[in-house]
């Protein structure tokens, strides 16, 4: 039953709402996992339209107490988001050890990570890429799409984009999987090291297309960064252009206080 706050409270009625599902959720009435009531029965049980509950629960999605999956329903969440620590994720020594970022970073924040690989292949860069990797718009790049899980749910979905003339002559490159380390690795092993990584964080609402590949449900946040990896020389050799479900990382970035 709806707790007597709701009915009593100046507050919003959708906050209201969400701050009594919030309480279920942290005394351990609605348990790590458990579905939460449909919209239909939460409309009933609190008496309000079908938009009020709906607010209510992307208040509860935005603080992170549960997770929707497109056409599941909404959930507990079981895990804490992912905390991506870019300053560590990308360090050679993790590289050496035969580990790419996304294991290096599941090593930290624990969780069974797996990852599909759903194109590799040559295509033309789009304006924005070929601009970061300063090529004419339309040049044949090799393109290598993931879409990365957690627990056997979709987090995020990343495209590398790679010069040609850089990854013609690399045969790893080509293949599903690339060999310990990632491509990071086998870019090193052919003499182009990496000296800097940087990125470019936007949030956005997700497209329908997003939404259905991340099981979101439609109209959820998602954070869209965009990375270059830049060799000693200068050159960017790398673009990866990646959509992660907003709710299921926090970004955690670390920076020198000196000039």
């Amino acid at each position: 039953m709806a707790s007597s706050d709701v009915t009593s409270s100046a507050k919003a009625k959708y906050l209201q709402i969400a701050d009594d599902l919030a309480a279920q959720i942290r005394s351990g009435t609605l348990g790590a996992g458990d579905a939460v009531p449909s919209e239909t029965a939460l409309m009933e049980r609190y008496g309000v339209a079908s938009g009020t509950v709906r607010k209510a629960v992307a208040e509860l999605r935005a603080t992170q107490l549960i997770e929707t999956h497109h056409g599941r329903g909404s959930f507990v969440r079981s895990r804490p988001p992912v905390q991506r620590k870019s300053s560590d994720r990308f360090r050679r020594t993790h590289r050496k050890a035969g580990k790419a970022a996304y294991l290096a970073e599941a090593e930290q924040s624990g969780g069974k990570p797996s990852v599909t690989v759903l194109f590799v292949g040559p295509t033309e860069a789009p304006e924005e890429v070929a601009e970061r990797l300063a090529l004419p718009v339309g040049s044949q790049v090799l393109a290598r799409k993931r879409r990365y899980f957690r627990e056997g749910v979709p987090t995020e979905e990343a495209t590398s984009y790679l010069p040609w003339d850089v990854v013609k002559d690399i045969p790893e490159m080509f293949a599903e999987n690339p060999g310990g380390g990632g491509i990071y690795a086998r870019l090193e092993d052919h003499g182009h090291t990496l000296s800097e990584f940087s990125e470019t964080v936007r949030a956005r609402l997700a497209t329908k297309a997003e939404a259905s590949a991340l099981a979101l449900s439609p109209g959820s946040p998602v954070i869209h960064l965009v990375r270059n990896a830049e060799t000693e020389s200068g050159r960017v050799v790398e673009v990866c252009d990646t959509i992660m479900a907003a709710d299921r990382f926090v970004l955690d970035y670390r920076f020198p206080a000196a000039d």
